[in-house]
């Protein structure tokens, strides 16, 4: 189960080594926006040899590399570099809908082939949100690849695009255009049947306001949030982590409704459950079950 995803810069050492040691589900190797031009050659050697000495080990965090985007004439250099130290996923920024993933997908499956690698071992999270077109596409990434197996979003490009002279308004609450972003990110999960999961916070100095945000993101259907900071991660993972009364509940209403197969609604300590309580429950067992 994953709950949280934590930035970090590929090119600097002692930020690699903090994050791995953050406590973070994933470790997201950044190659993308916290890395500059020049120094972009250094990061995928540095990400290739972090990937190398970690990958191994089963029990360690998931490690995703966050690749640059398909219109940057980088992508296929930072594949090259990475795909043979076996990443867990890529993080494809300013994905543009599901025709993006399947562009994706099969630059992975020529390299994985290359490296001795079965098919679709690398999977792929895609930053769903972050240009005006790309909020026109969020329907259309269910079916474009098996390897999809999580939806994110982020504000920061897309206000820049927009023209925005901010994303946040006076409280540090997104403003309306971020919030149908990253509405359409939620929707474009569920549509496709794979992991929701917010995106960052920036003010990584006001842990309660991260708290909030992430407690709001878990109400409407969120199973994960990104971090850009070490110190977020474990009120991410708290928030995220479902409580065991939560799993009680869960596995009372399945049970209930594996009793009655019949019914359209059971009741269980005086409290009543329909079927769509039932799909939620499953979910969450299932969540719990997912090693990854």
């Amino acid at each position: 189960m994953i709950r949280s995803l934590l930035f970090v810069p590929a090119d600097s050492e002692k930020k690699l080594a903090k994050g791995f040691a953050a406590g973070a589900d994933a470790v997201i190797l950044d190659l993308e926006d916290s890395v500059a031009a020049d120094r972009k050659g250094v990061a995928r050697e540095m990400a290739l040899a972090f990937l190398q000495a970690h990958a191994a080990d089963p029990q360690r965090t998931r490690l995703i590399v966050r690749v640059n985007a398909l219109d940057t004439g980088l992508t296929d250099a930072d594949l090259d570099a990475v795909v043979g130290g076996k990443p867990d996923a890529i993080m494809l920024p300013k994905a543009e809908g599901g025709q993006a993933v399947v562009h994706l997908d099969a630059k992975l499956t020529a390299r994985e082939a290359i490296h001795g690698m079965p098919d679709g071992a690398i999977k792929i999270i895609a930053l769903a949100t972050e240009t005006a077109t790309s909020l026109f596409l969020c329907g259309t990434y269910r079916d474009a690849s098996p390897r999809l197996t999580g939806i994110t979003w982020g504000a920061e490009d897309l206000s820049a695009e927009l023209g925005a002279e901010t994303n946040r308004d006076a409280a540090g609450r997104f403003t309306s255009p971020y919030w149908l972003a990253r509405n359409l990110s939620l929707a474009a999960a569920a549509a496709a049947r794979v992991q929701p999961i917010d995106g960052v916070y920036a003010d990584f100095r006001n842990l309660a306001g991260l708290r909030e945000e992430a407690e709001e993101a878990r109400r409407d259907g969120f199973t994960a949030k990104m971090a850009i900071h070490p110190a977020q991660v474990a009120i991410i993972n708290e928030v995220f982590t479902p409580t065991p009364e939560a799993i009680a509940t869960a596995r009372a209403v399945v049970a209930a409704f594996a009793a009655d197969p019949s019914a359209g609604v059971v009741a269980i300590d005086g409290v009543m459950y329909d079927r769509p309580h039932l799909t939620r429950a499953q979910r969450l067992l299932a969540r719990l079950a997912k090693p990854d």
